[in-house]
């Protein structure tokens, strides 16, 4: 029933959303050169790799070598910082729903270079298909603007945040079902739609 879900909402999304990915490529474009796509690879279910999809937000600069520079990364554009602001960078990841990489609602996927800090125990995340939202996602909406103010913010990330998102992820498996799944869809859209 999920699965049947995810493929119609995502379908439907991505049939909704193609003028408004249209014309942020046309943006993208416009503000930075290169592709207004961005892949990179993450880890989905049972480990196994896949390509995550989203709008471009950074453009290639010397420095910035770390995977989480936060909101003051020199490399983000300027619509990228407005993508990030409101999420909007996500909306390809509906492609990733559709092909079966991803679910709506589940774990965030992380980069190879992070999930090799997990633990077994928060192992336990991929398990499951990893989503577009979870209650992490939600909790930590302006994660960048946290990160941009640390000194190390890869290392925060590993030893402080992550470890965070990770146990509030296997809680929420423990204890999901349809109905949460869409009441937390529900508060993803409502986030985006007022800040808050």
């Amino acid at each position: 029933m999920r699965r049947a879900l995810d493929i119609l909402l995502s379908g439907a999304g991505l049939i909704l959303t193609l003028p408004m990915l249209l014309v942020l490529a046309a943006v993208i474009r416009w503000d930075s050169p290169g592709s207004p796509l961005f892949s990179q690879v993450r880890i989905g279910r049972g480990g196994e790799p896949f390509r995550l999809l989203k709008l471009r937000t950074m453009r290639s600069v010397s420095g910035g070598s770390g995977l989480t520079q936060g909101t003051g990364d020199p490399r983000i554009t300027r619509v990228g910082r407005w993508l990030r602001r409101t999420k909007l960078d996500e909306l390809p990841q509906l492609w990733n729903v559709l092909v079966g990489d991803m679910s709506l609602v589940g774990p965030r996927p992380e980069v190879p270079q992070f999930v090799a800090h997990y633990t077994e125990a928060q192992r336990e995340v991929l398990r499951a298909r990893p989503g577009l939202t979870d209650p992490a996602s939600l909790r930590g909406f302006d994660e960048g603007a946290v990160l941009s103010q640390v000194e190390d913010p890869d290392r925060h990330y590993v030893e402080v945040l992550m470890p965070e998102k990770v146990a509030a992820q296997i809680q929420y498996l423990h204890a999901r079902t349809l109905r949460s799944d869409l009441a937390l869809i529900l508060r993803t859209l409502r986030r985006i739609a007022t800040g808050r």
